[in-house]
C-alpha cells in the first residue's frame, strides 16, 4: 500500500507513511481547516465578496496556489418524502406555480404587501408603503433568543416573529460539506510530469511541491486528474498542499486536522486510516445510513484511484457531486503504454527500413 523505496526522494529511517482521513458525515462546514491552512503557510486570503452564485458562502470556491483546502458545499437535489407528499397536496389542491408579489424596486408601482401579511412586523406602515426591515429584523432576532416564546430555541412554530430552530436543524441534512485537499497519490501524474524536480516523494509518502525549483512551466497543471496544482498568480509557480511536511518533521499533525471541531480531518499512519475508515463505514450501515464508501481507498488491487491515494474520503453521495471524478488516472500516465507503443513500432518500421535499403543495395547489412 506504500509507494516504493526507489520512488522516495528522502529516505528518513523509522518514518511510516502517513496520510488523511475526511468523513464528509461529520463536516460542518466550518471552514476551520480553511483558515488555518491559510494562518500556517502564510498563504493570502481570497476576499470575501458577496457574489452570485450556487455557494454563497464559499469565498474560495476551489483549490488554487493559494488555498489548499477548500470546503466545497454541496446541496442534496433529492427532495424528502415529506415534501414530495405536500408538493402532491399543494398541486391537487389547485396551489403551486404562483409568483411572489414583490415590491418593485426604487419606488415602482408594484403594490406593497399588506401589514397582514407581514404578520404585523411592519407596524406602522400602511397599504402602499414600505414595512420597517430593521423593526421586522430585530423582533425576529428577540423572537428566535427567547426560550419559551413563539420560535424560541425550543423550536416554536415559525412566524414574522421567530425562528423554527428544531426545523433549522432538520433542515442541516440538506447539504453536505466535503474538506477538499491534494491526494498525495501513490501514482503521482504531477510528479511524474515535473522535469526539474520541484514535485519530489518525502519520507511520509506525500507530494512536497518545493517553490524554490520550480520553474512555472505547468506541465504537473494538466497532469493533475484531480485539478489539486494551480499556478500563482504572481510569480507564476505551482502551489499546492504540503500536508504540513515542516510540522510533520517536528511530530506535529497538519494544522488543518489540528483545527478540525468534529474530526471529520482524521491524520494518522495512512494504513491505520484506512482500517479506521472501513470500520467508519460499517458502523453508518449498522446505523441505517446507505451508500456509504471510501473513496481513494480499500478498493481492489489494481482498481484503485491513482493507485491509492494519501488523503482519501467516506462519502454518501457520488464523487462527481463533489467535482472528483470517478475514475482518476493522470493524463501523463495513461498515454504511457500508448507512447510506448508508438516508440517500438517506429523502431520496428525504421530497422525494416534500413534492412530494406540494404538488401535492395545488394550489400549485407
Amino acid at each position: 500500500m506504500s509507494a516504493p523505496v526507489l520512488d522516495l526522494a528522502v529516505d528518513t529511517p523509522g518514518a511510516e507513511r502517513m496520510g488523511f482521513f475526511t468523513d464528509t458525515t461529520v463536516c460542518i462546514g466550518c471552514k476551520a481547516c480553511e483558515v488555518a491552512c491559510k494562518q500556517w503557510n502564510d498563504l493570502p486570503a481570497d476576499g470575501a465578496a458577496w457574489a452570485k452564485g450556487p455557494s454563497t458562502y464559499d469565498h474560495t470556491e476551489s483549490l488554487s496556489a493559494s488555498t489548499w483546502r477548500h470546503v466545497r458545499f454541496v446541496e442534496r437535489l433529492a427532495p424528502s418524502p415529506e415534501d414530495r407528499v405536500a408538493a402532491r397536496d399543494i398541486l391537487a389542491a389547485g396551489g403551486g406555480g404562483g409568483v411572489p408579489d414583490i415590491p418593485a424596486a426604487r419606488g415602482g408601482a408594484a403594490p406593497m404587501p399588506s401589514v397582514e401579511a407581514l404578520g404585523g412586523a411592519g407596524a406602522g406602515a400602511g397599504a402602499g408603503e414600505m414595512p420597517d426591515l430593521v423593526s421586522m429584523a430585530e423582533r425576529a432576532s428577540s423572537g428566535s433568543a427567547t426560550n419559551g416564546g413563539p420560535g424560541g430555541d425550543r423550536g416554536g412554530p415559525p412566524n414574522a416573529e421567530g425562528f423554527d430552530v428544531r426545523q433549522a436543524v432538520e433542515n442541516m441534512d440538506r447539504w453536505i460539506f466535503m474538506s477538499d485537499v491534494c491526494k498525495h497519490c501513490t501514482n503521482a501524474g504531477c510528479l511524474d510530469a515535473c522535469p526539474t524536480g520541484a514535485l519530489i516523494r518525502t519520507e511520509f509518502h506525500t507530494v512536497l511541491l518545493q517553490p524554490d525549483v520550480c520553474n512555472g512551466c505547468g506541465y504537473c497543471i494538466p497532469a493533475c486528474p484531480f485539478g489539486v496544482v494551480d499556478r500563482d498568480a504572481l510569480d507564476g509557480r505551482a502551489g499546492k498542499c504540503t500536508l504540513c511536511y515542516d510540522r510533520l518533521r517536528d511530530g506535529m499533525e497538519p494544522a488543518c486536522a489540528k483545527a478540525c471541531p468534529t474530526d471529520s480531518i482524521q491524520f494518522g499512519p495512512y494504513d491505520e486510516l484506512v482500517d479506521r475508515a472501513r470500520g467508519r463505514v460499517i458502523e453508518l450501515e449498522r446505523r441505517g445510513f446507505d451508500g456509504a464508501y471510501l473513496y481513494g481507498a480499500g478498493d481492489e488491487p489494481g482498481q484503485e484511484l491513482a493507485g491509492g491515494l494519501g488523503a482519501f474520503f467516506l462519502f454518501t453521495e457520488p464523487p462527481e457531486r463533489f467535482g472528483l471524478p470517478a475514475q482518476a488516472e493522470s493524463p501523463i500516465q495513461e498515454n504511457v503504454v500508448p507512447a510506448t507503443l508508438a516508440a517500438v513500432g517506429a523502431g520496428v518500421v525504421a530497422a525494416a527500413g534500413v534492412a530494406v535499403a540494404f538488401l535492395a543495395s545488394g550489400r549485407k547489412p
